[in-house]
């Protein structure tokens, strides 16, 4: 067991997010104590992330749920779950019928959890590590759960997302997140999904998809 895998089952719980019962999740019950527990583990290693993925965001809830009461959208493709945090988009296209699905992320405790959730579910995702904006596409669906919290990161990723629209489908999952582009966007199904005051400043958050529409020519 690498020591990843051990901080991980360690301090959380495998459990059904609120929205997406089919899908078991290795989650935190209390921020502070997760946060703790793995800042030495994230100081040896050189990472400074925060344990996003100890949590089922509203972005990724409402991207799996989409995804499983819609599986012909999703069935046969080939999925890439961007800045995945648990995986749970990744784990709820594999569900759905995808074809192949990665799911990438810079944390590699998150890669470890999306493998451990990945083996729970019984289900085929592949971990993707390393900063991958700048890549080409070879993709016909591009997940995005709630990435637009940071200006930098929003900034950063969102040339390189757009370029991929051309490509293939690109979903951007926002729970009214600051950051998020006021334009080039299609949106096509919301939810409201049940949020903890330990993460959010409220107890529901209303996560709306869209498609990111590619630069015009």
């Amino acid at each position: 067991m690498t020591a990843a895998v051990a901080t991980i089952r360690a301090h959380t719980v495998l459990t059904p997010p609120s929205l997406v019962p089919e899908i078991l999740l290795y989650q935190a019950t209390e921020l502070t104590a997760i946060w703790q527990a793995t800042e030495a583990w994230l100081a040896v290693h050189n990472v400074s992330d925060p344990p996003f993925w100890a949590f089922a965001w509203p972005g990724g809830q409402a991207l799996a749920r989409y995804m499983l009461d819609h599986p012909a959208r999703v069935a046969g493709r080939l999925v890439l779950d961007f800045a995945a945090g648990s995986g749970i988009a990744g784990l709820a296209a594999a569900r759905a019928g995808a074809a192949w699905v990665e799911a990438n992320d810079i944390d590699p405790l998150a890669l470890a959890a999306v493998g451990l959730n990945a083996e729970a579910n019984e289900l085929a995702v592949a971990a993707l590590a390393g900063d991958i904006v700048g890549s080409p596409c070879r993709w016909d669906l591009i997940l995005c759960g709630d990435v637009c919290y940071e200006g930098p990161m929003t900034r950063r990723i969102l040339p390189w997302l757009k370029a991929m629209a051309g490509g293939a489908e690109v979903w951007i999952a926002d729970p009214g997140r600051a950051y998020l582009p006021a334009d080039g966007l299609e949106s096509f199904a919301a939810y409201d999904v049940p949020t903890s005051l330990q993460l959010e400043d409220r107890t529901t958050r209303r996560a709306v998809l869209y498609r990111l529409l590619p630069d015009a020519t």
